[in-house]
């Protein structure tokens, strides 16, 4: 996993979301935006205030976050 320090979370920031360098831009609002078929240089156009890096770093994010998995503890 590399480096991931424009990866910012906090909880009076769009409710504790995963967001781009403590902007309220969410990764979740980048990656759904490559879903719909917009590109990188689409979205830096329409965000002028996003670097590639961000774009970059958001996508490991959501690639990351999805590898997760989840244990069931047992209950006592």
């Amino acid at each position: 996993m590399g480096q991931l320090n424009r990866i910012t979370q906090q909880p009076d920031v769009m409710g504790g979301k995963a967001c781009i360098r403590g902007m309220r831009v969410t990764v979740g609002m980048v990656v759904g935006q490559i879903g719909s078929g917009h590109s990188v240089d689409e979205i830096l156009a329409d965000y002028p205030y996003l670097e590639r890096e961000d774009i970059m770093q958001a996508l490991r994010y959501a690639a990351w976050r999805s590898e997760e998995r989840e244990v069931t503890l047992a209950t006592a």
